[in-house]
């Protein structure tokens, strides 16, 4: 039977994989998944049909399942939960970072939530609590509460003695955080600066205050832009009154990457990040359908605006040929600048301040791509079907719609963070409509006008 290796891509892993299902015995397969990192097993169980997943469960060795739950989406997480005990779940929680418990401890039922906080001590459930009483999607909602903080009076040599006694520094340790009186941050001090400094300095000789703390309110996506910007690996977070709480880890900011990643281009197509690629086919065709209905009423609205030039339509067979062209056009010319706008708001580089300038930038892209490319078309439909009137109204349309693709693309997803709304969410559906009603009036009116 194939080997499964770490350089192996998760393509080729999952073709072996699958492989190793049809034909292997159930100690090689258990062998073979057990040897991966538990991402490369969560990858697996989401790349797999239901009835296939629920049997490679049950291959998991039990003190890697809490990990894996914590890497595949909440859809097949939940679809996993409802296949374990209590005890099972139970064995799940343990070892978990609080960070990771306070996301997986809100999918489970109840009872189980309330088995798991009376099995911690009493500085555990704390820590917890702390972190759950901050939204998932902010600073205190991502943080780990696990730090080690030293006080700015003591000796170099004073903190690495107790640094030998712990024995052991929690995961992604760079630096140590120094707060003074009612654990009230101050700064960090660095993991180099203890080990080639002179024991004898004080810890406050040696204080990073430039490393400011990060509010607990935050939202994640700030947070993840800060670490992006400032290369960090670390950082504490602190509430309103500046104490220290906990940090947040580079780990956590990948995830929230990937996430908004995820999330932005799902959305485009009305879908969500969390959704299981192989959901039954009702909860999938049900969660899709409101998307659905309302693409088909946009749909309608274009046909009602193409209803009204049916007299022109009949007279002129190369109207009903040529529409699609401008629709089309304004269509793609919509997406590249709504596209380019929903990254830019994702990333923070977008804003009231700016919006007007690129706005104007679009528009006049907008303008310059509709000349150029209703010249291209104007020629073709002249040349096509012999008419230069004909030609000459296309190009014109096309004109119109894209610069009306222009100003919506940039438009929509201002105006829908404005409301309230996910700019990405609906934003390419309302562009759609635009673009096609908008180019069809254009094309069928100046038809309507100067050809019939």
């Amino acid at each position: 039977m194939p080997e499964i290796s770490d350089e192996q891509k998760p393509l080729d892993r999952l073709h072996i994989f699958s492989k190793a299902l049809r034909s292997g015995t159930l100690e090689q397969l258990r062998l073979m998944l057990n040897g991966l990192y538990p991402g490369e097993i969560a990858h697996l169980l989401e790349s797999l049909p239901l009835e296939k997943r629920e049997f490679v469960w049950e291959l998991v060795d039990n003190d890697l399942q809490g990990d894996i739950l914590l890497e595949v989406n909440e859809d097949v997480r939940d679809s996993i939960v409802q296949l374990m005990d209590t005890n099972e779940l139970l064995a799940a929680t343990e070892g978990l970072d609080t960070d990771d418990l306070a996301d997986f401890i809100q999918d489970l039922p109840d009872t189980v939530t309330q088995l798991v906080l009376q099995s911690m001590d009493t500085q555990d459930r704390r820590r917890l609590e702390a972190v759950l009483s901050y939204p998932e999607d902010t600073a205190g909602g991502m943080m780990n509460t696990d730090t080690i903080t030293v006080r700015p009076d003591v000796s170099v040599d004073v903190v690495l003695r107790y640094l030998r006694r712990r024995g052991e520094l929690p995961a992604m340790t760079d630096n140590l955080i120094v707060v003074g009186r009612n654990n009230h941050y101050i700064g960090l001090i660095s993991l180099t600066d203890l080990i080639t400094r002179e024991p004898s300095l004080r810890v406050g000789d040696l204080i990073n205050s430039e490393q400011m703390a990060i509010p607990a309110d935050m939202a994640d996506n700030e947070v993840a832009a800060l670490f992006e910007q400032r290369d960090l690996v670390t950082a504490p977070v602190v509430n309103e009154k500046g104490e220290l709480l906990g940090r947040i880890t580079i780990d956590d900011v990948v995830d929230v990457i990937r996430e908004e990643a995820e999330h932005s281009f799902m959305s485009m197509a009305g879908l969500s990040e969390e959704d299981d690629m192989f959901a039954p086919v009702i909860r999938s065709t049900r969660r899709r359908s409101w998307w659905l209905g309302a693409n088909l009423v946009t749909a309608f609205a274009a046909s009602w605006v193409i209803a009204q030039f049916d007299a022109t339509i009949e007279k002129l067979v190369a109207l009903a040929i040529l529409m699609p062209i401008v629709a089309s056009m304004g269509g793609i010319a919509g997406s590249q600048t709504l596209t380019l706008v929903i990254r830019g708001m994702a990333l923070g580089q977008i804003g009231m301040s700016n919006a007007w300038q690129l706005i104007i930038k679009e528009l006049s892209v907008g303008v310059l791509s509709g000349i150029l490319w209703a010249l291209i078309v104007a020629a073709i439909a002249t040349f096509w079907f012999d008419d230069p009137k004909l030609g000459i109204i296309i190009g014109v349309a096309i004109i119109i719609n894209l610069i009306t693709a222009a100003l919506a693309g940039a438009t929509i997803p201002l105006l829908l963070r404005k409301l309230g709304a996910d700019p990405a969410l609906g934003a390419s559906v309302v562009l759609t409509t635009i673009t096609d009603i908008i180019g069809f009036m254009a094309f069928l009116g100046l038809a309507a006008i100067y050809l019939v």
